[in-house]
This record gives C-alpha cells, structure tokens and sequence, in this order.
C-alpha cells in the first residue's frame, strides 16, 4: 500500500534499528508474558503484582500520539463553551480532558478511566501544567454514580467500546447529562477497515480468538448498533459520520516498534508463540514497520465513526 502523505521526507538514520539487544529484550519479555493473562486497560481488576505489572507496560503506549488526527477532528465536532461542564469518558492520560477544560473555563472538566497508571500521569500532568479546572476518578463509566444532570456535554476519544453492557453505560452516561446535553464519540470502524489492525494481525497472527474479549475494540463498529442502542437509552437525534484519518505509532521505526509491543494484541499474539517463532513474527514486524516509516513517523491508515446525539 503507498504510503500516507503525512509530511517531507527526512533522510533516516544509518544504523538499522533491530539492534540485537533490543531483540534480547523482546524475547525476554516474551518469555515473561507466555502462560500469563494480558490486562485490558478497560479491565479495573488489577490485583496482583502480574496484573499490576501488565497495566503499566499499557500505560505506556502513547495514544495522544497515535490519535493526533482524530484529536484534531474530535476538538472540532464538541464545540464546547466557556461554562460547561463536561464529561470525558475513556479519558486516559488526560489529553482531552485538560483541553476541554481550557476551553470550558470558568467551567469544569471529569475525565474517568479505569487505568490507575494513566490516571496518576493525567494528574501530574495537571498539577504541573495546569489547569486547574479539571478532575479526575477512577472507576468504571457503566456504573459510577455521576451526579445527577450536572454535566452539558459528554465526550469520548475512543473510550466507549469496551464496556460490558454498552446499553447501561450509555443510560447511566446519559443521566449525568443534563436534558438535551449532546453525547460525542469516535469509535473506531469494523476491523477490515483498519490498515494498523490488519498488518499487525499479519505480521503476528493469532492462533485462535482473542482471550480477552474486554478489549475488542470494534464492539460500536455497525453504526444501526450504536444508534439503536444510544436510542435505547434515552438519546436523540444520533448521527453517524465517516472519519478517514491516518493513526502515528511513533517517530520511526524504532519508536513504533517499542510502542506496539505494548499493545494487548501483540502481547497476545507472542504468547502464544514459542521463542523461535516469536523471532521470526518479530521480524516481520519490523519488515511492516519499516515500510511504513514516511521519515516523517510511522503511519497506518485508519476509519472511525464520529458519533452525535442529544439526552432526551
């Protein structure tokens, strides 16, 4: 596939970046994933030093950096004025919601997460940075008691495909909304339209399903589904429109390597392989990587839905 037009061409760098101690590190950390379950950063059960451990490998991937483009498009469509109150669910490490309460001011902004690491990266980058309108909790969006119409806008940068019953979280998002408060959300499309997900999926096939059906990121990809389980629980006026962007996994090669073996899919896809075969799935992994480094990082096309609606 070409590749994007993403920026100038910037000649690389000499030194080819699979340098054998980095693959060391790769098979080692194989070696520890292997016969142990992979964390969804949508999972709140992080109880052991395993789990614990595998939360903060996810923390670490750099989603403000792969959703450059969509967060550009997301500011657009929310519209937020100064006095509102608004509700970023998924909200990560807080990219959203300090933007939303720049903007919000002298009104406030709550980001919720599940994920304590992004969480505790969200409020130092707060504390530091500013502003100091914004809020933070950790807890699950399908149950926690918001209070009751408080908020005039709820948003989501692709927070809201991993709940358990989609139809009780958007009930219990929309009774935090005051009546007629709009609902904004990207959600990602079906996985065929994913150039990230397939050629990942290529270069590290899964021997089976995932085990960890908790993180499909795919679960709002029909959009008669979304808009017929937003009506459900009390939204109006939903629309659906196309979002055709392109997701950065890094600066180069070798900075979207790192990141991408902090995905839950690819940490799956190696447990399930012996070390041999890991080796071998790696190197074509960096052959996918590789091709896809413009000189100006490392981009996958990708399609997500932006999704509109108002609290009855």
């Amino acid at each position: 596939m070409a590749q994007l037009d993403v920026g100038h061409e910037v000649q690389r760098s000499d030194t080819h970046f699979r340098e054998r101690s980095n693959r060391s590190e790769t098979i080692a950390f194989h070696d520890e994933v292997v016969g142990s379950s992979v964390l969804s950063a949508a999972s709140p059960s992080a109880n052991s030093a395993t789990a614990r451990r595998h939360e903060e490998r996810i923390a670490v991937f750099d989603y403000d950096s792969e959703l450059v483009r969509y967060h550009q498009r997301l500011r657009a469509a929310l519209d937020i004025r100064p006095g509102d109150h608004v509700l970023d669910i998924g909200c990560g490490t807080g990219q959203t919601t300090r933007d939303a309460a720049r903007t919000a001011s002298p009104g406030t902004a709550l980001g919720i997460d599940v994920s304590g690491p992004m969480l505790a990266r969200a409020r130092q980058q707060a504390e530091a940075e500013g502003p100091h309108n914004v809020s933070f909790v950790r807890a699950d969006a399908q149950t926690h008691a918001f209070p009751p119409e408080h908020f005039t806008l709820a948003m989501s940068r692709f927070g809201t495909m991993f709940f358990a019953d989609p139809g009780a979280a958007f009930a219990n998002i929309g009774r935090a909304l005051r009546p007629g408060a709009r609902f904004v959300q990207l959600v990602w499309q079906a996985a065929d339209r994913q150039e990230w997900h397939a050629a990942i999926r290529t270069a590290l096939p899964l021997a089976h399903a995932s085990s960890t059906p908790a993180v499909d990121p795919f679960t709002l990809a029909d959009p008669d589904v979304v808009s017929g389980v937003l009506t459900a629980a009390g939204f109006t006026a939903v629309d659906v429109v196309d979002v055709h962007e392109p997701v950065r996994y890094g600066p180069d090669a070798e900075g979207a390597r790192a990141a991408v073996l902090q995905l839950w899919m690819v940490k799956e896809a190696l447990a399930d392989l012996d070390a041999a075969s890991a080796e071998r799935a790696l190197d074509r992994l960096d052959a996918t990587l590789d091709a896809h480094d413009t000189g100006n990082g490392v981009w996958f096309d990708s399609h997500a839905w932006l999704v509109t609606a108002r609290r009855r």
